[in-house]
């Protein structure tokens, strides 16, 4: 049995001495699976996109035109307790000079009284703010969260809808980073960029703000500056409030977030209108995450089996080109289908292969080459984007010390994953969804 040293070099030698043999191809796609394929042009287009928005950010004119809209800002409670009076003070003390409204609606209000006192407490801060108002609604019987955002929506009256989380909170410049956009009357919707608040609690936390940063922070940022954002982050989308009206607000069912994103797309085909939907790295909110392996586990299996529920189920018909676009077909293709549907499957199949066809020592082998792959690719891109993205830079590179264990998480992640989508498949998981009442869910057709 050779060491994994002596394996690569058997590897290198042989594609040196016989490029062209079968059997040489055959040994390094072993080591070098098909997979990678997959990911490499993802992540080359995310690094030169960040680099572009980089370049285009430092010739930016440093002050804003006098353009600042009224803002209405929807926070969805539901079990937040005193959590929602931070989020609801971050807004309040903005850093804005146009009007804020905030409307905080408590999702099942008999149940959940604390949150509802939280919040009603806030008013009198609130309302001593100058351009600063707040109106608590309660929804008394328990909806879920699109029938709460539905029911603020009723009561909103900016010209810039924010749907937000009761559990997050904001910098103090975030309204005017992501208002900024609307100048351009072509822009539908800005998501948000969301870091992780309790990142130090402890190893778990501490890897979703490592995953949280990479594959949000610098993979929207990249893939917006190509004009293929591929989701408004539910916890922190912001719209213009005409759009909102032109699709009829949010849709019943879950995973409402990537829903609506795909339906601003869907209305864009249909009726050629020239919207477009933008990222900001710099409209910066901060989210509270599960703490424990099981508790992200469990979200993961929602968020995962809900993209394969939109993408097989309620919006197969979203992939077309004369619906949505070339460009925004070949990201739903390549970032959407193959990248986070396929990919975790063939991973499943490529290990299971792996240890059950090889010697364990060939298979171990593999695996430490496929390892030092993804924690190089992870250092490089982590070091690039703490430097042209970070806001935070000395308190991201205390994260740098745990890069050596994103790998496992990582490949955990895409196991989970790929169990997601085949429980969605098989066994309709978006049906027990947490986010919704049965007898909310059960209206939709799909």
């Amino acid at each position: 049995m050779l060491p994994l040293s002596e394996e690569i070099f058997r590897v290198l030698s042989l594609l040196l001495e016989d490029p062209f043999s079968l059997r040489t191809w055959e040994l390094f796609f072993s080591f070098v699976p098909f997979v990678f394929f997959l990911e490499l042009p993802v992540y080359l287009m995310v690094l030169l996109g960040t680099l572009r928005w980089a370049l285009t950010r430092m010739n930016e004119a440093p002050f804003r035109s006098g353009y600042f809209p009224s803002v209405s800002c929807i926070v969805t409670c539901y079990s937040e307790g005193e959590a929602v009076r931070a989020t609801i003070r971050s807004l309040a003390e903005q850093l804005y000079p146009g009007r804020i409204q905030i409307l905080p609606v408590v999702d099942g209000a008999s149940r959940n009284a604390a949150t509802y006192e939280a919040a009603r407490s806030m008013i009198g801060t609130v309302r001593a703010l100058p351009r600063r108002s707040i109106e608590v609604i309660p929804k008394w019987q328990r909806g879920g969260r699109v029938s709460a955002l539905n029911t603020a929506l009723n009561f909103a009256d900016g010209e810039i809808v924010m749907a937000l989380d009761g559990d997050t909170s904001f910098d103090n410049d975030m309204v005017e980073r992501a208002t900024r956009h609307f100048a351009d009357p072509d822009t539908a919707a800005v998501s948000g960029c969301l870091r992780v608040r309790n990142a130090k609690e402890n190893l778990v936390t501490r890897m979703q703000a490592i995953e949280y940063f990479l594959s949000i922070q610098a993979s929207k940022t990249g893939l917006s500056a190509w004009g293929i954002v591929n989701n408004i982050s539910g916890a922190f989308g912001i719209f213009r409030k005409s759009v909102l009206r032109l699709i009829l607000g949010w849709d019943t069912g879950t995973a409402e977030d990537l829903d609506i994103t795909l339906r601003i797309k869907n209305y864009l085909g249909r009726y050629g209108r020239r919207f477009t939907i933008v990222f900001d790295p710099e409209a910066m909110g901060f989210t509270d995450v599960p703490d424990s392996l099981g508790g992200y586990l469990r979200q993961r299996l929602r968020w995962d089996g809900d993209l394969s529920y939109l993408y097989f189920r309620k919006h197969a018909l979203s992939f077309s080109p004369r619906l949505v676009g070339w460009r925004n077909f070949l990201s739903m293709l390549w970032t959407g289908l193959l990248f986070q549907i396929v990919m975790p499957l063939l991973i499943l199949g490529y290990t299971a292969w792996l240890l059950f066809a090889l010697p364990a020592q060939a298979a171990l082998s593999i695996l430490g080459v496929i390892y030092l792959f993804y924690l190089a690719i992870t250092t490089v891109f982590f070091l690039t984007f703490t430097a042209l993205l970070s806001e935070r830079p000395r308190q991201d590179m205390t994260l740098f010390p745990f890069l050596p264990l994103m790998p496992f998480f990582t490949f955990l992640s895409r196991l989970n994953n790929a169990y997601a989508t085949l429980w969605e498949l098989f066994g309709r998981s978006h049906e027990d969804t947490s986010m919704a009442p049965w007898w909310v869910t059960r209206k939709s057709r799909f």
